[in-house]
């Protein structure tokens, strides 16, 4: 018997007011639904696969949907609580505080080890192809020729493409996410192993092999955001109802393991200074390509043992059913919102994603005291990706994603004053502890809203099509923060004026001067760049302005109105 069976069968009452108001506003057919509401938000437990459903699926028309939405708008709060099921506002917190208060079950326990490995996988590739690739280009490639190779991070943003097809086609015997799980991890290491054989030869000359590095790290991507599609909807089902927010702390402490060690520790390992100071050896690109292939080989063949609960395998979909399906969620004018918002939440921060830290290292900061900086902080991304699945589990499960926009925002102003007060090596000790604290502050802040809002998506997501409809939403918010890193890097390079000037009286205007490769090569005509103008403070200042406006007027606002929304309104199925 469901929770919201027993609640009822404790206060007949109760049950007997929901059923007398229900008689007149819903059909006896529709299954019975637990609403908690107040004057400001209503809050429907989302179904899990453990919820029972009728076999016959009904697809909600726009009519129904236009009807039930009058209906709603016209109670008021005390109405809509009698409508759900009769619990006053301290009654549904003491029923969510039970929840809240009991502790992981074993399997719950089990589960979030295995997406934690599973997210770790992910954030390998990532790692190396939005962080330490880039780095290592930056000293041989002007800005406009990383945004070449900043399209690899693209497929993780247009995942949703092919989800339908994760969600629907699959081995029964192996298992819906496992049928995928599996060759898409085979994939990413032997494309790692096979680009490990000839990665030293192509970093030495970047420029030559531009279109070959792009092309093959976009294939990792690729692959990776593949693997991630059916992590996603794999977790819907892992997880118990009580405990699913913390699908979104597990992708937090996975991916960014996975991105810290592909990031900064291997571009600390990988320095010739941090290893001559420690006396240890150089970690070549080609040996943590390697490690990071025997990585994902001994994940498989563990995985090979994890047995998949057959529940997720009950709903049988074709491709062209679940597109359809993914057409209809699209369709929802409370998903369309969200999408929306999705595509422009992360612009007051992309000039500072895209460039500050290559901006810092320009101006002289080491790769190892970035990879200290860092290190400092993971603990507090695990952290804040713990808090924010608690924070996400209450009636207002958007909370901290909009607290933690006002704090990122404003860390993103510190960062670009930072870089321009940055002083000539070497760094103070105080000036390198300032640097640290804005660099915790601003991942936390980050971290609190990631969490925030893939709890949010966990929350409002139908497990029988969970692949697509997570992999729509993280797609979207994805692609929010890849979209504009292109332009990005171009509007540095285009709004900046620099010169290779060779004595006093002879000047050229030259963009590579942005490079060290750039700079090298003027330096050996007996010149020396000169940067009239840098375009990272014109790109910084136009992202701030349209972050700042957006969430005055736009983005915080909405996204209280859409927590505020029930569950049941993102669903295409009763």
């Amino acid at each position: 018997m469901s929770t919201q069976q027993d609640r009822a069968s404790r206060k007949p009452r109760r049950r007997q007011r929901q059923q007398d108001h229900s008689a007149d506003t819903k059909e006896e057919s529709m299954p019975q639904r637990a609403t908690s509401t107040s004057l400001d938000s209503i809050q429907i437990h989302p179904r899990t696969p453990k919820t029972p459903r009728s076999q016959s699926r009904h697809v909600w028309s726009s009519e129904e949907r236009a009807a039930d939405e009058v209906e709603m708008s016209l109670l008021e709060g005390d109405e809509r609580r009698e409508l759900g099921d009769g619990l006053s506002v301290e009654e549904e917190q003491e029923y969510l505080a039970q929840h809240l208060k009991r502790p992981l079950s074993t399997r719950d326990k089990r589960a979030i080890t295995l997406l934690i490995i599973l997210y770790l996988i992910q954030g390998f590739p990532l790692g190396l192809a939005l962080g330490s690739i880039p780095f290592i280009l930056r000293e041989h490639l002007s800005y406009s020729e990383l945004a070449i190779f900043s399209l690899s991070g693209y497929p993780y943003s247009f995942k949703l493409l092919w989800s339908p097809i994760v969600d629907s086609v699959f081995f029964r015997s192996l298992g819906r996410r496992k049928s995928w799980i599996i060759p898409m991890q085979l994939i990413i290491g032997t494309i790692m192993l096979v680009i490990s054989f000839n990665a030293e030869e192509l970093m030495k000359n970047p420029g030559d092999h531009i279109f070959t590095l792009t092309a093959a790290f976009t294939g990792l991507v690729f692959f990776s955001a593949t693997q991630d599609i059916a992590v996603d909807g794999w977790a819907l089902t892992l997880l118990s109802e009580e405990n699913l927010p913390y699908a979104s702390t597990c992708q937090t402490i996975g991916l960014n393991t996975g991105y810290l060690l592909s990031y900064t520790v291997f571009l600390a390992l990988n320095s010739e200074a941090f290893a001559q100071k420690w006396g240890i050896p150089r970690l070549t690109l080609s040996t943590y390509l390697a490690f990071c292939a025997s990585i994902s080989f001994l994940v498989t063949i563990w995985l090979l043992f994890v047995k998949e609960d057959k529940e997720s395998t009950s709903e049988d979909m074709n491709i062209k059913s679940a597109y359809a399906t993914m057409w209809t969620i699209c369709k929802l004018r409370h998903v369309q919102t969200l999408l929306l918002v999705h595509l422009f939440a992360k612009i007051g921060f992309q000039a500072n994603e895209a460039v500050t830290q290559l901006k810092m290292v320009e101006k002289g900061l080491g790769r190892e005291d970035l990879a200290v900086a860092v290190l400092i902080d993971f603990p507090f991304q695990i952290f804040g990706g713990w808090l924010a699945g608690r924070l996400s589990r209450g009636p207002e499960p958007l909370k901290p994603w909009i607290y933690a926009y006002w704090p990122r925002l404003g860390l993103t102003l510190v960062a670009t004053l930072i870089v321009y007060y940055f002083p000539k090596p070497p760094i103070s000790n105080a000036f390198f502890l300032l640097l640290i604290v804005q660099t915790v502050a601003q991942s936390f802040a980050g971290t609190i809203q990631f969490g925030g809002i893939s709890a949010f998506h966990t929350r409002i997501s139908d497990p029988v099509v969970g692949g697509t409809y997570m992999t729509l939403l993280n797609t979207f918010a994805n692609l929010g923060g890849t979209w504009p890193r292109y332009f990005v890097l171009k509007g540095v390079d285009y709004f900046s004026i620099a010169t290779c000037q060779i004595g006093h009286d002879f000047s050229v205007k030259a963009t590579e001067c942005v490079s060290e490769h750039g700079k090298a090569a003027c330096s050996e005509l007996g010149g020396e760049c000169v940067t009239e103008r840098d375009g990272y403070y014109i790109v910084s200042a136009i992202c701030l302005v349209l972050g700042f406006l957006s969430v005055i007027f736009w983005m915080i606002p909405v996204a209280r109105r859409l927590q505020a929304v029930p569950v049941s309104k993102w669903r295409v199925y009763s």
